[in-house]
């Protein structure tokens, strides 16, 4: 099989991988560089982590998120991901930890709760003054987001795929399973995913629903001096269930003496606008990121920025991922919300999965947007939530060594 990728993200790049695994002969296409410092999934670090609020679906999803990586981690033969555990905060008329907390409960996923003196104790960096719940998971950690993207580069052009950057696909032909480009050349295979991210509703308008670009700051801290060490042992902070929440990325030197900034950023969306325009951010979107952050801090006013980006995010209105069918040889991945980079591999094969007709998109649609279930690791015996369960679109995906394609 011959398949066309429009985009060069976490997602285009993973369903290219693992179509490759599958033996399909692939060609990828991305409108920047590769890595693109324009896309969502390029900055120093995503996260990955289990409390999901009420969300079950990607809760449950998070297990074989880490069984996916861990293939990608053998097909690249290096692991860009560091553990840290997840701290959750809530403060009063915030429902979103009390929601985590009983959806990992019922999931069966450990977590410790903390009261106020055992929080300021194991972080003294933080300010329990308001704060009404707190727990820590052990699992949860830091994916070297632009480390990923490079390494998955250069694997898929050890393997033969066909990697075209800095070109522009203008029109997507769903029914021929075509694309054409800038240079006004077209391209044919049997199939086209479009993954594009924050561009997909210029490409596809009628996704825009599904697909709205949302501007994101993010924000880098230097803590001050008596803060730095119990900072770089810090879990990742999740503060993001009220009306003007923020999640933390504690600092961390990996093994290749790469140093990761403590990183600040929210989960609310910001305006509509046009990813390929000014990235420069504001000093008013800067403060509206610290805001949250600067209350839950001691010593707030010795941190100082050291520097902030601009990122889009494709948001759909429920948050939920899109795996969109546009036609006979065409489908669309859309509306990661600021919250795909993490799924990345296990999506790229469940739409390999569908595309090659080993599973049924309709099913792989219902399970990437979070609908049904895949049986729960941590339940022994048999464990089907429902007849409808796709068991089948979550093996662990084959790598490359596995593989006879």
């Amino acid at each position: 099989m011959k398949a066309i990728i429009v985009g060069g993200g976490i997602m285009g790049l993973s369903a290219a991988w693992a179509l490759r695994n599958l033996g399909a002969s692939v060609t990828l296409v991305e409108q920047g560089a590769l890595p693109n410092p324009l896309g969502s999934s390029v900055d120093d670090h995503r996260l990955i982590r289990y409390p999901y609020g009420a969300a079950r679906g990607y809760t449950r999803m998070v297990h074989a998120a880490y069984d996916a990586w861990e293939v990608l981690w053998r097909d690249l033969g290096v692991k860009l991901q560091i553990e840290t555990g997840t701290l959750v905060l809530s403060g009063k008329d915030d429902n979103w930890a009390a929601q985590s907390r009983e959806t990992l409960q019922a999931e069966g996923i450990q977590f410790e709760a903390l009261e106020p003196a055992q929080l300021q104790a194991a972080y003294p960096f933080l300010d329990p003054d308001g704060i009404v719940e707190a727990f820590r998971c052990e699992h949860g950690g830091l994916l070297r987001a632009q480390a990923i993207i490079g390494s998955l580069k250069h694997w898929l052009l050890d393997h033969g795929i066909r990697l075209l950057s800095n070109q522009q696909v203008v029109a997507v032909d769903a029914e021929a399973g075509s694309v054409r480009l800038a240079d006004g050349e077209s391209l044919q295979a049997d199939c086209v995913l479009v993954a594009a991210g924050p561009w997909t509703n210029r490409l596809l308008p009628e996704l825009g629903d599904a697909a709205r670009p949302s501007r994101q700051t993010v924000v880098y801290l230097e803590p001050p001096a008596e803060m730095v060490a119990a900072w770089y042992r810090a879990p990742m902070l999740l503060d993001i269930g009220g009306q003007s929440g923020f999640y933390a990325v504690p600092p961390r030197v990996c093994g290749d003496g790469m140093r990761l900034g403590l990183k600040i950023g929210d989960h609310s969306f910001g305006n509509t606008a046009d990813p390929s325009a000014d990235r420069e951010p504001s000093q008013d979107e800067i403060d509206a990121i610290l805001a949250p952050a600067r209350r839950r801090l001691v010593g707030a006013e010795g941190y100082r920025v050291a520097q902030a980006k601009t990122c889009f995010y494709d948001v759909q209105p429920e948050e939920k991922f899109q795996f969109r069918r546009l036609g006979p040889r065409g489908y669309a991945l859309c509306g990661s919300s600021g919250h795909g980079f993490k799924f990345g591999p296990v999506l790229g094969h469940s739409m390999a999965m569908a595309m090659t007709e080993r599973a049924e998109m309709a099913e792989v649609a219902r399970w990437i947007s979070g609908e049904i279930l895949a049986p729960n690791p941590n339940t022994p015996g048999p464990n089907t939530p429902g007849p409808n369960t796709p068991d089948h679109i979550i093996p662990v995906p084959a790598s490359a060594s596995d593989s006879k394609g």
